[in-house]
């Protein structure tokens, strides 16, 4: 007899197959391209030299959107790829984007370069991976695309293969991707809100296009897709096993009550009075968003501040936790957690962060807390924040039962209340997988 789970599966591979079946009949075989602008822009890279102010807003904008990031391995030569992205699905290897003619970009045009970011289509017209994230990408303007390709065309070529991705089968298909974006990708245009604010848009601008937020801050469904409907609405960040915020709840991770300067601060440093940022996060901050400029900080500190603010989760209802857990818990944090947290939770202004009343604590799913006490948390070092404090990982220190234990009780003291935390949470947390 057929397990449940074999029969969902196939459930979903004849659905895809469907799909597929209709996308390729139907879809374009020329790259849809929009009409941004009209002609071929690769004059500007091709026959005459690069104006100096254009690769310099291009490196800006690259900046931004954090390529460098993505595209650089531990140890590689910057946007040379390599490097290894864990989804659902399989391993995805970014590709190389230096002026290499043979394995990077150098022999592209400006036209090719739009495409993969317009259309998620490679040069060749292969459809791309949506870990590459054009699903956002696909609203960076003509221009922006024009000056990122001006900037990567000056990166020095590094002669480097991309690596094939190892994703299992059938989601290693260009049948498969077609029938992916059939039901979740649409290429698109971007335009200005006349009713809003120049700050206003362009800080949205920013948000959906270039920072890409949606790509970890939205939820996803089973076969990789956003739920739309809940855009920026917090979800678990596929691969990496960390929950990523809502960002229109100002119990987890929304600023609608925050003053411009904090989110400012935020974004530029790493730390603000009310909040820092660890994890995933604490890179994006490290190689891109602290190098936003003050005008466009302030636009997106507009544009968050502005997000239509749903009602605070509220967790549900739950049994206390058992009073042997707790004191177990307050043992372990006196011992561990108390020198830097203080004795009642109320951290170190500046330093190490208060533990009473933190919504990071209070988080319905405890895997981010988990991960930092394994792994260490670590805010990121900027230019505003050069040397700042760290949490060292206490993974060879704690047991599961003494990590669940610890977390239960800071979940749960000095007013907080919050889920306890089990130890199949840091097993599964331990192996790698989300609790």
């Amino acid at each position: 007899m057929m397990r449940p789970q074999c029969i969902k599966l196939l459930a979903a591979l004849a659905i895809l197959l469907l799909v597929a079946t209709v996308a390729m009949l139907n879809w374009p075989t020329e790259p849809v391209l929009g009409s941004v602008r009209e002609g071929d822009p690769s004059a500007v890279v091709q026959g005459t030299p690069v104006a100096a102010l254009v690769v310099e807003r291009g490196a800006y904008l690259a900046r931004l959107g954090n390529c460098v990031g993505c595209h650089t391995a531990q140890g590689g030569a910057p946007y040379a790829g390599g490097r290894a992205v864990k989804t659902p699905f399989g391993m995805v290897y970014t590709s190389n984007l230096t002026s290499d003619p043979l394995m990077g970009i150098g022999a592209w045009s400006a036209t090719e370069f739009w495409q993969a970011l317009h259309n998620g289509r490679s040069k060749d017209g292969r459809l791309l991976y949506p870990a590459f994230p054009y699903t956002s990408y696909t609203w960076v303007t003509r221009e922006d695309s024009d000056a990122i390709f001006a900037y990567l065309r000056s990166v020095p070529p590094v002669a480097q293969a991309n690596q094939p991705h190892a994703l299992r089968f059938p989601y290693d298909s260009q049948v498969a991707l077609a029938a992916w974006r059939a039901l979740f990708f649409r290429p698109q245009r971007w335009e200005d809100d006349v009713r809003r604010s120049v700050e206003w848009n362009r800080g949205a601008y920013l948000v959906r296009s270039l920072g890409h937020c949606a790509a970890c801050h939205t939820p996803r469904n089973a076969l990789g897709g956003s739920r739309e409907r809940r855009t920026l609405g917090g979800g678990m960040i596929p691969g990496q096993d960390w929950y990523a915020p809502a960002l229109n709840d100002p119990s987890q991770a929304g600023v609608q009550e925050w003053p411009e300067e904090e989110i400012v601060a935020l974004l530029r440093t790493g730390s603000a009075p009310r909040g820092a940022v660890s994890g995933p996060m604490a890179e994006v901050v490290a190689r891109s968003t602290q190098y936003l400029d003050e005008e466009d900080a302030r636009a997106i500190a507009v544009y968050l501040r502005e997000l239509p603010a749903h009602a605070p989760s509220v967790s549900s209802e739950s049994v206390a936790p058992a009073q042997a857990m707790l004191q177990r818990g307050q043992a372990v944090y006196d011992r561990h957690c108390a020198q830097c947290h203080g004795g009642v939770g109320q951290g170190v202004a500046g330093a190490f962060p208060p533990l009473a009343g933190n919504r990071a604590v209070l988080l319905e799913t405890p895997v981010n807390l988990i991960r930092v006490v394994l792994a260490g948390g670590f805010l990121p070092a900027t230019v505003g924040n050069p040397r700042p404090h760290g949490m060292p990982p206490f993974l060879h220190v704690l047991s599961d039962e003494d990590v669940a234990d610890v977390l239960t009780f800071v979940r749960n003291a000095w007013g907080n209340r919050a889920p306890a935390v089990g130890t199949i949470d840091v097993y599964r947390a331990r192996e790698g997988r989300s609790p």
